[in-house]
């Protein structure tokens, strides 16, 4: 089944299809004739045991109406299971494992050394009044309102239904505007036995402001809820009921000792450890864009995993690492093997303030699909650590390539990508020092100590996505992905020893590897066992630090209304 088929995921944040439709869980109904659009959600699951605790933030354009979005959910929830959160956090976690772009400098290779070091992070480092009975009878629609409760500008109930129809009547009875389409969605849920979280808005309690269009934006306060299920899921089939072209999905995953996967869809890995031309440093986010294409091209109906790594430690950073306050904030106090030492109104233990964050693992996955038929909700399932995409040279001196198997060690996989500079000045020593990488050189030709910092690429859901590949990626790079690219040296690659091979080559590599289309254009654990193609130059002797460019919240993704689960079939 195709990968489209997730199209469930689709902008159900929209009543009436607006130009830039997005990806959520659920769907917006609105009150009266007011039409919506989601414009962009950040969504992080944490997981421990059979506890699931989701945390999505939510944007929405459209007229100041009331408006609610519907969540299948497996349980009652009750008020203490539901909670708002500041929506500074979503930017952390987005940011932590977006792709990224970093930048080296070939050092005077005449300059005094320094001393050698290790490259870092290699391991681990509430309620108010309850709100009124709706106008239209439940019972009537054969509905039940299980609970009802108010947690900030929400006003919520809980809802279980004999069947969609009644559910579709009573939500169209009390004024929801809900999407043509939605009732037969809505069957499979009620047939498992779901319930349906109606998490309604109170425009007065929202601030509004004007957009770029001139239309009315208000960011509603993220909303985390926790849950218990045999099955780690993310229901998608809602948002059928508003599918509209390609849409992007981005799911943060912050598993207790474990990275996750798809279990009923092809799980591939992004190519890493790039070299690509200068001109990438203004256009990373087409670049990347291109590449993901290019990758799910090559793996249709495929998920990718763009980022695992250990929640306490990045290697290069855009920004520090997510630290135990952080987590607590996402849903760590409520997880099962917590419970004890992260109890309201207990002491934290000092020692945990480290120990927490390293026993999670961050892990982002990422799907583009469109709404051509009917997908099965996504589940997750444990898989084995990766590492990938770390200015590593292997045994062959080659650097890493692709997704690297761990067996028991730690995850340390992302999507990094290399403007490499080549030493320009004159080389008069005896020995010179080849292929020493860090920060542009000083002016007195001393070697710089500043880290180079990475940039990250957001805001990819509208990035400029018809731009050639080929165009981007040096030949080494383009031999790899299968793809022709333009003639012009390889960055940085007459400073590397051992790397004579790849100085000078041009579009020819590129044509000929186009016949070996296929060549790693992208790589899943298995397929990736002895780290493989020739380095475009690189290695260990260089830091990255953790500062980093920040860059706006815009994911454009939007994962908007999530739940929990339904029996899923495994994909074959």
């Amino acid at each position: 089944m195709r990968i489209a088929a997730l199209a469930s995921l689709v902008g159900a944040g929209a009543l009436a299809i607006a130009p830039v439709a997005q990806a959520f869980c659920g769907f917006y109904v609105a009150g009266g004739d007011a039409q919506l659009y989601n414009d962009a959600t950040v969504v992080v699951l944490m997981r421990d045991g059979k506890r699931t605790v989701l945390s999505m933030q939510n944007d929405y354009q459209g007229p100041p109406e009331d408006f609610a979005l519907v969540i299948p959910v497996p349980v009652v929830l009750g008020e203490d299971d539901v909670k708002t959160l500041p929506p500074e956090i979503f930017a952390r976690v987005d940011k932590l494992a977006a792709p990224r772009l970093v930048e080296y400098w070939e050092q005077d290779p005449c300059a005094p050394p320094r001393p050698e070091y290790a490259m870092r992070g290699a391991g681990g480092f509430p309620g108010g009044p309850v709100p009124q009975a709706a106008p239209a009878p439940a019972e009537k629609f054969g509905v039940s309102i299980e609970a009802q409760f108010t947690v900030g500008e929400y006003e919520i109930v809980i809802l279980s239904a004999k069947d969609s129809t009644g559910l579709d009547g009573w939500l169209r009875a009390n004024e929801y505007n809900i999407p043509a389409g939605a009732e037969p969605l809505l069957a499979p849920y009620i047939e498992s036995g779901m319930k349906f979280f109606v998490a309604k808005v109170d425009v007065e309690k929202v601030k509004f402001t004007k957009g770029p269009d001139g239309q009315d934006r208000a960011t509603l306060s993220p909303l985390r809820f926790h849950y218990d299920s045999d099955q780690f899921a993310l229901p998608v089939r809602l948002g059928l009921a508003n599918a509209n072209g390609k849409q992007d999905l981005l799911v943060h995953i912050l598993g207790r000792e474990a990275r996750y996967q798809v279990a009923n869809y092809p799980n591939v890995t992004i190519p890493t450890n790039l070299e690509v031309r200068d001109a990438v440093r203004e256009s990373f986010g087409p670049f990347y864009v291109s590449l993901f294409d290019h990758t799910l091209a090559q793996n249709e109906g495929a998920v990718i995993t763009e980022y695992s790594w250990s929640a306490a430690s990045c290697d290069p950073c855009p920004e520090p690492a997510l630290d135990l306050s952080e987590l607590v904030t996402l849903g760590a106090d409520v997880l099962p093997s917590y419970a004890d030492s992260l109890g309201q109104g207990e002491p934290v233990d000092p020692g945990l303030e480290w120990r927490i964050p390293s026993e999670f693992v961050l892990t982002r996955l990422h799907a583009r699909y469109d709404a051509e038929d009917l997908g099965e909700d996504l589940v997750f399932e444990v898989a084995p650590p990766i590492a990938g995409g770390r200015e590593h040279l292997q045994s062959d001196g080659a650097l890493e390539r692709g997704a690297v198997p761990q067996g028991s060690g730690n995850n340390q996989f992302q999507g990094r990508y290399i403007i490499r500079h080549a030493w320009e000045g004159p080389v008069e020593c005896e020995n010179p020092q080849r292929g020493i990488w860090g920060g542009p050189p000083n002016k007195d030709g001393s070697r710089n100590e500043d880290k180079p910092t990475p940039t990250v690429a957001r805001q990819l859901a509208t990035a400029d996505r018809s731009q050639n590949l080929g165009s981007f990626v040096t030949p080494s790079a383009g031999k790899i992905l299968g793809v022709a690219v333009e003639a012009g040296p390889e960055p940085g690659a007459d400073a590397n020893a051992g790397e004579g091979a790849n100085a000078g080559e041009d579009a020819k590599a590129g044509e000929d590897a186009k016949a070996e289309a296929g060549a790693e254009a992208g790589s899943s654990p298995d397929a990736a066992k002895s780290g493989g193609e020739k380095a475009d130059g690189g290695g260990c002797r260089c830091e990255v630090g953790p500062e980093g460019p920040s860059a706006p919240v815009h994911l454009g993704l939007g994962l908007l209304v999530l739940g929990a689960l339904t029996q899923v079939r495994r994909r074959a």
